[in-house]
């Protein structure tokens, strides 16, 4: 069970919410939070993948140098070579991933590298102990290290590159006719290095994935109403101002909905606050379903005033819009009876503007609050604008 379980009781549902009470123990998320934790992973460390490319080809450099000072001359040639190709090709991929053009291989292509350097040391290993069996193979270890830990792959990933290492050392050191006991010992070693790699790993990926969901968490907390599920007033204020730029440059109209619960303390003092949290909640999700659309947001501005922000959306159609929330509401029937509806009621106030070049978007409240006053004064359980 989560260690999160207790206080995700007072958190709205929510699917990071949900993920975090169901536990991932398997290290994969349900449905689509799976592709979007994946996407915010090659974000938050392709910083990292820079900089382990810079030191794998400052490494693999390093021990070619190693090798000309230490290596005698019939292996020497075969292994310079290897280690021009391996260093080719870790070029080409680190290119392909510092210039960021294919997102969706950034994980092939850094497995693709450490694959690389892990083949090529293996090779090197095994032209090596054809005439040297006392050849350092430890570096195959290190490698496997930099797959769990350096690059940003996931543990499957990690996995997998470092099994494709491991088992070609063992098929490239039977070639070499390296000792069976000397071979033993040496996949041993690898083995619980790996071992300890991975478990290592998971614990990273784990709590990688555990920050994903309680990052997510608390920002959709910090710009969502409590109680609603709605966008908070912070949030209006943030998306009315992006909105407003973004209809400006696409010469695009806004339009901004404001609504009231009519005569909402008297419901309180008759029903109780409970029951009032009850017809809120309700109201907002007569507000949700019409602002479905990806430019459109539902707020609950505080107390029993809501707003509803639609992009590129007519006077008319608004109007019709703020109409048919004034009967759904009349339709769900919640007794009211100190008022003449005898139900609780919505006022709405409705204003569009085309914002132009020197215009504030502040303008556009202000319009939509006058017309939900005029609403108000003209007898509630009515549209104004």
């Amino acid at each position: 069970m989560s260690t999160y379980h207790a206080w995700l009781k007072d958190v709205l549902p929510n699917r990071y919410a949900e993920q975090l009470d169901q536990g991932f123990r398997r290290l994969s998320f349900c449905g689509a939070l799976e592709s979007e934790y994946r996407a915010y992973l090659i974000e938050d460390r392709f910083e990292i993948k820079r900089i382990a490319l810079i030191v794998a080809v400052l490494i693999w450099s390093a021990f070619a140098v190693l090798d000309v000072l230490l290596m005698g001359a019939p292996q020497l040639g075969w292994i310079l070579a290897i280690r021009l190709v391996v260093l080719a090709l870790v070029l080409v991929f680190g290119r392909l991933i510092l210039q960021r053009l294919y997102p969706r291989l950034l994980q092939t292509l850094s497995m693709a590298c450490i694959v690389a350097i892990g083949l090529g040391a293996a090779l090197i290993v095994a032209v090596a102990h054809v005439h040297d069996p006392s050849y350092p193979y430890e570096g195959l270890l290190l490698i496997s290290i930099a797959a769990y830990f350096l690059i940003g792959l996931r543990l499957s990933e990690a996995i997998i590159c470092s099994l494709i290492i491991l088992l070609v050392y063992i098929a490239l050191e039977c070639w070499a006719g390296l000792p069976l006991s000397r071979l033993v010992n040496n996949v041993m070693f690898l083995l619980f290095g790996n071992l300890l790699g991975a478990v290592g790993c998971y614990l990273l990926e784990y709590k990688s994935r555990e920050h994903f969901l309680v990052s997510n968490l608390m920002r959709l907390l910090a710009d969502r109403d409590s109680l609603t599920g709605l966008h908070n007033r912070r949030s209006f204020n943030r998306q009315l101002e992006r909105l407003w730029r973004q209809a400006q440059g696409h010469d695009e109209s806004l339009a901004l909905l404001l609504c009231d619960a009519d005569h909402f303390k008297l419901y309180n003092d008759r029903y109780g606050h409970q029951a009032g949290d009850l017809a809120l909640q309700q109201i907002a999700r007569l507000l949700e379903r019409v602002a479905q659309r990806p430019l459109d947001c539902a707020v609950r501005l505080g107390g029993e005033e809501f707003a509803v922000l639609l992009f590129d959306t007519p006077l008319e159609q608004a109007r019709q819009v703020a109409e048919s929330i004034r009967e759904a509401m009349v339709a769900l029937a919640l007794p009211h009876e100190a008022t003449a509806t005898a139900v609780l009621t919505l006022s709405l106030g409705v204003a569009v503007m085309q914002p132009r070049e020197g215009d504030e978007f502040s303008q556009l409240y202000i319009q939509a609050d006058r017309a939900l006053y005029e609403a108000k004064a003209g007898g509630r359980n009515r549209v104004g604008g």
